[in-house]
């Protein structure tokens, strides 16, 4: 097995255990409270912008075959995901240039920030957040909401074109040489502040 599958294999029931989390959860029947998601939204914009300086960070560092791909990731969240969240924002009144962090994102960027110090194990950190949104899109799109709104923000996660971005992401993985121990390490973390982002300030 690999060690991208072996991460992934510790992380489908951390999926399952975000999948009751009341904010998923109402982002699954279409009826989470407005007021909630607009706040999930300004961290996620100040998380996303984050993890495009992860993203960058590690393509500093990135041998050439890897170059390419974490400059495709950048683009992608940068272009595609912070677009997403900039149409969503004026949907539900999110004010993203005037949101602050709260504690679950200041913890999580600065745990990436930081984890991107290291090649490989920069990767292992942010894999969490690739792999699980992916799978939780994938999920939740065998029943998706009827709520418009929402159901778009499945749709991006749910995407084909998402999850071969994923599956790029675990490639590298396999092949930058990452400790197994230390790689299942910085996964669970990042698995923990995954849960931990869908307490959103109110």
């Amino acid at each position: 097995m690999s060690l991208a599958a072996h991460l992934e294999d510790i992380g489908r029931p951390l999926v399952e255990e975000q999948l009751t989390h009341p904010t998923v959860a109402g982002i699954a029947e279409g009826t989470l409270p407005e007021p909630i998601f607009r706040s999930w939204l300004e961290q996620d914009y100040l998380f996303l912008i984050d993890y495009v300086r992860v993203f960058a960070r590690l393509a500093w560092q990135a041998p050439p075959a890897h170059l390419g791909d974490l400059i495709d990731l950048a683009h992608v969240t940068y272009h595609e995901e912070l677009s997403l969240h900039r149409s969503l924002a004026a949907e539900f009144g999110a004010d993203l240039d005037g949101a602050t962090k709260g504690a679950p994102c200041a913890a999580y960027t600065a745990f990436l920030l930081e984890s991107a110090a290291s090649y490989s194990e920069g990767l292992s950190a942010l894999y969490p957040c690739m792999w699980g949104y992916s799978t939780l899109g994938a999920l939740l799109a065998r029943n998706p909401p009827e709520d418009p709104r929402y159901r778009r923000w499945v749709d991006t996660y749910a995407d084909p074109g998402f999850a071969e971005l994923t599956r790029r992401c675990a490639q590298m993985i396999d092949e930058a040489g990452t400790d197994p121990a230390r790689a299942e390490e910085l996964f669970r973390e990042g698995m923990r502040h995954e849960l931990a982002f869908w307490d959103v300030p109110r």
